[in-house]
């Protein structure tokens, strides 16, 4: 059993994971999902990582069915899925099996060095938004990477996005495709995080709380997206990789430095 603190429900926490829950949700509903980690820094502020990914993983779910309202069938990607969605799932289960073993600083840095690169790339060639041709490996590598690390660190947005974005796809589809995705995902590694975290009253009681979070987000996203335009969300998509990078580069390296 992975060792994890029971989070106090002082004033403090639970305003701080609401406004954490929140973002998330907020992202969720404007993007689709995939950028979670953005608000779990929020969260580090009052409890251990792992008890923010127990905390999470049910909300997870919960914010993902509330979002199918807004990213029905026919946002959804089918060709991409289609490959994308068996390496999510083998990911997730390859990463419950190496959760004690991963060493989740390296993952942490190498995967914000790919990102950042990645980026980079894009930026290099003009900022615009492309179309390039689909590719079955890479869509199966993407769907596995984001399992392992979504598992282990709430954090497969990148390897999905790295993906997607040159597709060129409609800022709908992409938005729909990501959240289905991540619907997909979410659900596939609650149990598991289930058994990784031991659960605990106060810990559900803040999830129930922050459940009031998700329709007012998830909304206030899903109206973000409808007022931008295909170039604007493709280009805070790609601005939203570097903060992730960012992050994930500050977890691995400041990880070994403490």
């Amino acid at each position: 059993m992975v060792t994890a603190t029971a989070p106090d429900l002082s004033i403090t926490t639970i305003l701080v994971a609401f406004a954490g829950v929140f973002l998330i949700c907020f992202m969720k509903g404007a993007f689709g999902g995939g950028f979670s980690i953005v608000g779990i820094p929020l969260l580090s502020i009052v409890m251990d990582p792992v008890s923010a990914g127990g905390l999470l993983a049910p909300l997870f779910v919960a914010m993902d069915l509330y979002a199918l309202r807004y990213f029905k069938g026919s946002t959804w990607s089918k060709p991409d899925l289609k490959p994308l969605l068996p390496g999510l799932i083998a990911g997730i289960g390859l990463g419950y099996l190496l959760f004690r073993f991963l060493d989740h600083r390296a993952i942490a840095i190498v995967m914000a060095a790919t990102t950042l690169i990645f980026v980079g790339l894009w930026f290099l060639k003009g900022a615009e938004v492309t179309a390039r041709p689909r590719s079955t490996p890479k869509a199966v590598t993407a769907g596995l990477a984001s399992g392992i690390t979504t598992m282990v660190a709430h954090s497969g947005g990148p390897p999905l996005a790295m993906y997607l974005l040159p597709l060129g796809l409609s800022k709908e589809v992409y938005a729909g495709t990501t959240s289905l995705f991540f619907t997909v995902g979410n659900a596939t590694k609650l149990l598991p995080w289930l058994l990784l975290v031991q659960s605990t009253s106060s810990l559900w009681l803040l999830v129930a709380i922050c459940l009031l979070a998700i329709p007012s987000g998830v909304t206030l996203g899903w109206r973000l997206q409808g007022m931008l335009d295909q170039r604007q969300v493709y280009r805070i998509c790609y601005g939203l990789l570097v903060l992730v990078a960012l992050k994930l580069l500050w977890d691995g390296v400041s990880g070994y430095l403490m």
